[in-house]
């Protein structure tokens, strides 16, 4: 398999930053690129910082149709579900990942990186992210309790050695800002609402059980198998404006999009009971091409 961004797998970064750019009119795509590809120096080699880039899906795709996975296209269209509720397609042409063990090594990467980028690019949004209770979003509920290990994440993250765009990762980046309403729940009608118990997340089993649950909607399981996706999500916000950067990466788009339909109940009617305590504001998805597929848009090296 080719070499993923390695960054995908960094679990150990407590500090975050999420750049979207949209291009210019007129300038050129593969330049966007360019200038991505280029922000690894100095930064990312010995200033302790990791950097994971995405790239619009059909946009990687006219530029390198030979390492483009086959399923991947753009969030174009909102996705309606019932009661009006709908997530919202907010598509960019690149996404930067800065991450690093604290906030003050980002600040200027991330600013180098607006810097770099903005002859060719408009910076269409950014956000901060951080750790909450070590593993926990801020519902109180721990994140990804079923994420796979590091040994087992590659073959779920990762397209397939053998398959185009083999070494690369779909990436769907999005934003939910949570609503105060969750903090009146009793904490058992939270339970209820996620699908486990949040002292010490145990999924619930049996007649415990609720089809509207988080954990029941967010599945995606095909003839009995379920097929999971590796989430890297974080919080972000104040203690005004908060919630979470949903960063699920998964070997095939199929999965994110089919858990997004799910949750908003446009499958069978049934809706994810997460989503009246917290609102969807972006959605994106982005092609993280392997370090291979990115070697041909590298700068010559400078003395």
């Amino acid at each position: 398999m080719d070499a993923p961004q390695p960054g995908i797998f960094a679990l150990s970064d407590a500090a975050h930053i999420f750049l979207e750019f949209t291009l210019n009119s007129n300038a050129p795509a593969r330049r966007l690129v360019e200038l991505a590809v280029g922000l690894h120096e100095p930064y990312t080699t010995v200033g302790g910082i990791n950097l994971v880039l995405g790239v619009r899906p059909d946009l990687w795709r006219a530029l390198a149709p030979n390492d483009a996975p086959d399923d991947t296209h753009d969030f174009s269209e909102t996705i309606a579900g019932i009661e009006g509720f709908t997530i919202p397609a907010t598509q960019s042409d690149l996404w930067v990942w800065l991450a690093a063990e604290s906030y003050d090594r980002l600040w200027d990467a991330g600013r180098a990186t607006i810097e770099r980028l903005t002859p060719v690019a408009r910076l269409e949004r950014h956000v901060s992210g951080w750790p909450y209770r070590r593993s926990r979003d801020l519902t109180g509920f721990e994140d990804g309790t079923e994420n796979p290990t590091l040994l087992e994440a590659p073959e779920i993250a990762l397209v397939a050695t053998g398959r185009k765009g083999a070494g690369a990762s779909i990436v769907l980046f999005q934003k939910w800002r949570h609503q105060e309403s969750w903090f009146r729940l009793s904490v058992g009608a939270q339970e209820a609402a996620m699908g486990r118990t949040k002292a010490d997340s145990v999924e619930f089993e049996g007649d415990r059980v609720v089809q509207t649950s988080h954990v029941s909607r967010a599945k995606d399981v095909v003839d009995g198998d379920e097929r999971d996706i590796f989430r890297r999500n974080v919080p972000y916000g104040d203690v005004v404006d908060y919630g979470t950067t949903f960063i699920g990466f998964s070997c095939e788009q199929s999965r994110l999009h089919r858990m997004l339909v799910r949750m908003a109940g446009a499958e069978d009617g049934i809706r994810d009971e997460i989503t009246r305590y917290t609102t969807p504001l972006t959605g994106a998805y982005y092609v993280v091409p392997s370090v291979t597929a990115l070697g041909p848009f590298a700068p010559p090296t400078e003395e």
